[in-house]
């Protein structure tokens, strides 16, 4: 493609995306939905454009058509991604400030890590200050099985979903057996903490403990990550396991969770 045709190309995905982000944007204001022909008057695009753009929302399930009254609107999944955003938002605001307690009393990488299917996201990190540390995961997916904090958000699934998420994988030379695994994620089951070894790289650990919501399920997980000669096993077990469970369980308190006593 020649670089002219290219760049006009590339201007014209820029303005579509736009105008969809202004069509969502007006959608806000018209509870009962508004017509096509507003709608394009506000846009200030000719009718065909404007429907082409609807019908690619509508497709998405971002907007809908009412056929009776002949208004489009905004549709359910526009909630829906809505509701993920805000969570994302408020997990981040959350756990910020415990990640930056974690990092500065251990002085190691902690993250707040959320699952996403068969991957894991590390959505937010404070880094420590240590002249070696690993190279930052914030913004990086990963599969669940190559990681303490997948693992432990995973420790409640039965088997069948966990061969179901192995599979979504692919045919990964890395993908783990899954007796092994499930044994692994019974273990961590009973104690309520994961560590992984390697998972994120030779020489690399990381652990985890849950972070749960007011119905008890996993929201997330704090995760401090760190090469292994500084995390030694009575380092993680004396001083690290203990912090993770403390904020974790202050943590989770704050979306609601409150501990069942037997």
């Amino acid at each position: 493609m020649p670089k002219r045709q290219a760049t006009q190309t590339s201007m014209y995905s820029v303005k579509s995306v736009k105008n969809a982000l202004d069509v969502l944007e007006i959608l806000t204001e018209y509870e009962y939905g508004i017509h096509l022909g507003e709608l394009a008057a506000k846009l200030q695009l000719s009718l065909n454009g404007t429907y082409r753009i609807m019908k690619t929302l509508s497709e998405k399930g971002l907007v809908e058509f009412d056929q009776q009254l002949g208004v489009y609107r905004l549709g359910v999944y526009s909630a829906t991604l809505a509701q993920k955003l805000l969570k994302s938002v408020s997990v981040v605001s959350y756990a910020h400030p415990v990640l930056e307690k974690l990092a500065r009393r251990h002085d190691e990488s902690a993250y707040m890590v959320i699952s996403q299917d068969n991957e894991v996201l590390f959505l937010d990190m404070v880094d420590c200050s240590q002249p070696i540390k690993t190279t930052s995961m914030i913004g990086r997916r990963m599969p669940f099985f190559t990681n303490a904090a997948g693992k432990v958000m995973r420790a409640l699934d039965s088997r069948d979903l966990l061969e179901k998420l192995l599979k979504k994988s692919g045919r990964r030379k890395e993908l783990p057996d899954l007796d092994l695994l499930d044994a692994e994620l019974e273990a961590i089951r009973h104690s309520g903490v994961a560590i992984d070894r390697n998972g994120l790289g030779e020489g690399i650990i990381s652990v985890a403990v849950a972070v749960r919501d007011y119905a008890g399920k996993v929201v997330g997980a704090l995760t401090l990550v760190g090469p292994s000669f500084r995390l030694l096993t009575e380092r993680l077990e004396s001083e690290i396991i203990p912090s993770l469970q403390e904020e974790a369980e202050l943590l989770s308190m704050k979306f609601g969770y409150t501990r069942a006593f037997v």
